[in-house]
């Protein structure tokens, strides 16, 4: 096989025209508040066979990289989600990602197989692909949804780790392996996966934290890439002893994430950027997969009818039952329901068994291809309005205050960088009614660009970026006073958490 430099000029240029185009879309899918895979898929469909003509019909190769791009997605989720916030959702998210999952795939097979007619192994896999939800989806919906944290908590978590369980029970499916175990052998491999996945990340995160603790790198640019190895180190370990890869990166990515690690701001924006472009890179290329020429109006109708019975029955059914171990209020579970968002993981989960060459594998991919465009079409732009019908959406949450801290080794403390959100009810508060703790003080002010050391009758304003010098044993304690009074205003000392 010759090396033609040409053809890499040429594939060079057109996927940084074509990266370029999606990072703008995200624009436009923000405003509209669609999910930013639609548009990718969009372009994927677009440069396949039937419009400029790029023929893709690996499957296996879309399996692999399909994996990989999720791999890279979880890591992000984890690395960003606040466990402070997310512990008090923890229950009701891995009771969604397992007993929710177990509910929906059990519905959606059933009323496929008796009401729709699909054969049954076509049916269990349309429950099993369809049934997670999608994080790449989820994270990017409700961050512009003021929703209590405990509600994005409870999603996050599902999202995270619903993957685990599906990938195990799509691959035993698809390889024929289910009926040789049969139903309890079947569910003992997934939770022995789940089990040793969730082991292994805890391991590795809290592994990797100490390393990265005590590890002086000569750039503070290799942390971010350092931490985001040691996640993906996570997955491959799993991975390797035949365990939940999902799980182990999401877990260890979660511990490191919240770990007290320098540069977390920077690593944060790091695998940001980066799971971007694994988004960008997995929906063109499973818009490459399919094919609009095949979809009929027998698929398009399968679609419309799965996503019904999906949407309207299954995901109530387990976000009802998956309550029971952390109650809510019906409000509440009505909008965990309704957003339930399915987006990239679905149609990654059909290349399990196309890659298997399962009979009618192609069939099932179209059906989830057109059922994904759909519904989210259907559900993302409504959340907010749903979230108002609901009244659980809370316009004047303030958002967290962003922290950034850089180590003080030689005096045992930590360099505070805060920035005063537009929300924060900071704005207004003096100086000196900060009262944090002992030993911490606000050592400068950045306002539009001058940097000036305060007063205690220095008044703070939004946009303000404060530099706050704490001691390392008063770090926590300092953070906790910060979003006090960013939630409660000077009023916080009597107002409490």
């Amino acid at each position: 096989m010759t090396f033609d430099v040409h053809q890499l000029d040429t594939f060079v240029l057109g996927g940084a025209v074509v990266t370029l185009l999606a990072i703008l879309a995200v624009r436009l899918s923000t405003r509209a508040g669609l999910p930013s895979l639609l548009i990718y898929l969009l372009m994927g469909v677009l440069l396949g066979e039937s419009v400029v003509g790029i023929g893709f019909e690996d499957a296996q190769l879309a399996h692999a990289l399909g994996f990989g791009a999720l791999a890279i997605i979880l890591a992000e989720g984890g690395l960003t989600t606040n466990w402070r916030e997310t512990r008090p959702s923890m229950r009701l998210g891995l009771a969604l990602a397992t007993i929710g999952v177990t509910i929906s795939v059990g519905v959606v097979a059933v009323a496929a197989h008796f009401v729709l007619g699909l054969p049954w192994e076509l049916a269990v896999l349309l429950g099993a692909v369809c049934s997670p939800t999608d994080a790449a989806a989820v994270f990017s919906v409700l961050r512009v949804v003021p929703l209590p944290r405990r509600l994005t908590g409870a999603l996050e978590a599902e999202s995270g780790l619903n993957d685990a369980p599906t990938v195990v029970l799509v691959t035993l499916i698809s390889s024929g392996a289910a009926l040789e175990h049969g139903l309890l052998g079947m569910v003992g491999i997934i939770a022995f996966e789940l089990l040793v996945g969730l082991l292994v990340g805890l391991a590795l995160g809290f592994g990797g934290a100490w390393i990265m603790r005590r590890a002086a790198l000569p750039s503070s640019g290799l942390y971010p890439i350092a931490v985001l190895c040691l996640a993906m180190v996570a997955y491959g370990a799993s991975a390797a002893i035949h365990a939940s890869g999902f799980a182990a990166v999401y877990v260890a990515a979660l511990v490191l994430g919240n770990a007290d690690l320098p540069h977390r701001l920077p690593t944060r924006s790091f695998v940001e950027g980066l799971a971007w472009i694994a988004q960008i890179g997995l929906f063109v290329m499973l818009g490459l997969l399919f094919s609009p020429d095949r979809i009929g109006w027998s698929t398009v109708g399968l679609a419309i009818a799965a996503g019904l019975i999906l949407t309207l029955i299954a995901r109530p059914l387990s976000v009802l039952v998956s309550a029971v171990v952390q109650p809510m209020s019906l409000r509440e579970l009505s909008f965990i329901s309704w957003a339930g968002l399915r987006g990239a993981v679905p149609i990654v989960l059909t290349t399990i068994p196309l890659a298997a060459g399962v009979e009618d594998a192609e069939r099932l991919f179209d059906i989830v291809f057109v059922m994904v465009i759909i519904y989210t079409l259907l559900t993302g732009p409504t959340l907010p309005t749903v979230a108002r019908v609901l009244r659980v959406a809370r316009r004047s949450e303030p958002r967290d205050l962003e922290v950034e801290a850089a180590p003080l080794e030689r005096v045992a403390a930590d360099l505070l960088q805060v920035t005063i959100s537009p929300a924060s009810k900071m704005h207004g508060v003096e100086v000196g009614e900060l009262r944090l703790p002992s030993g911490a003080s606000v050592s400068m002010v950045i306002r539009d660009g001058a940097a000036m050391v305060p007063e205690r009758r220095t008044v703070l304003r939004h946009g303000d970026e404060l530099l706050v010098v704490t001691p390392r044993k008063q770090r926590e304690a300092t953070e906790r006073r910060l979003r006090q009074v960013s939630s409660g205003g000077r009023l916080a000392q009597w107002l409490g958490d």
